[in-house]
């Protein structure tokens, strides 16, 4: 029962993160390992149980809904979903243990690319601009990277709009909600088909975020973007730090 409520809470939490700036699988993956999930299906059931309140993120913000980096939402999407697939099917085929000592590395470039994205992007944009087929690259490259590993998509993906777009996380938060769930929702059909979900975890995160991805989309409004950055930055280097002890150290989430 107690980790029904440490499932619940990561699941609304995990959710109100995905809404308002990304990084929500830092959370309920975390969750997930420490209810003793083995690292691949906990990977994969946290894609599945975040994807319904991603999915209730993008109705909300539906009327901000705009380009990404000037290039119109349909293609972006198709790009993304693509990529999705690949890294669905790359995480399947990878061993747990073998996920264990990727995982700290994908969640410190995610880390390291969120914090350093704004500053790299202001020198990028001085000097070049990125034309479509480099934006659409990039997206499949993201979908690959979301389809593989569900953590911390959002955060890649605003990081790597910063470095194409002035834009603040606030108003990139609509299309980055929907490109992370079209990845999502390809990653999620192939993880259920091959039998890879922890479905009473996936269910008891997921009720949680479906909570949770309504309420940060509403904060998501009001909210300065200064202070979900700030959150969202520390969090994510938080988690980091515990991934790679557990990884590498052998610490338990139990432990920390």
């Amino acid at each position: 029962m107690e980790s029904w409520f440490l499932l619940g809470g990561a699941g609304f939490l995990g959710g109100a993160m995905n809404a308002l700036a990304g990084g929500g699988s830092f959370v309920t993956l975390s969750a997930l390992v420490a209810a003793g999930v083995p690292s691949v299906s906990a990977n994969a059931t946290s894609s599945v149980a975040l994807y319904p309140g991603g999915a209730l993120s993008v109705f909300v913000y539906r009327k901000g809904l705009g380009e990404v980096g000037g290039v119109p939402l349909r293609p972006s999407l198709a790009a993304t979903v693509a990529g999705g697939f690949v890294g669905a099917m790359l995480l399947l085929l990878t061993s747990n243990g073998a996920f264990d000592r990727i995982l700290p590395w994908l969640l410190l470039a995610a880390t390291v690319t969120l914090i350093l994205g704004p500053r790299l992007g202001a020198v990028l944009r001085r000097h070049f601009r990125a034309g479509p087929i480099l934006i659409l690259s990039l997206q499949f490259a993201l979908g690959v990277y979301g389809g593989y590993f569900g953590g911390a998509v959002g955060l890649m993906m605003m990081a790597a709009w910063s470095l194409i777009d002035s834009a603040d996380v606030k108003r990139m938060a609509p299309a980055r909600t929907l490109m992370v769930t079209g990845a999502n929702t390809i990653a999620v059909l192939c993880f259920a088909l091959a039998g890879a979900v922890a479905w009473l975890p996936a269910l008891l995160v997921g009720i949680g975020a479906l909570a949770g991805g309504y309420v940060g989309a509403r904060l998501g409004r009001i909210l300065p973007a200064t202070v979900v950055r700030g959150g969202t930055i520390a969090l994510a280097v938080a988690m980091t730090i515990a991934f790679f002890l557990r990884g590498y150290l052998g610490v338990s989430f139990t432990k920390l």
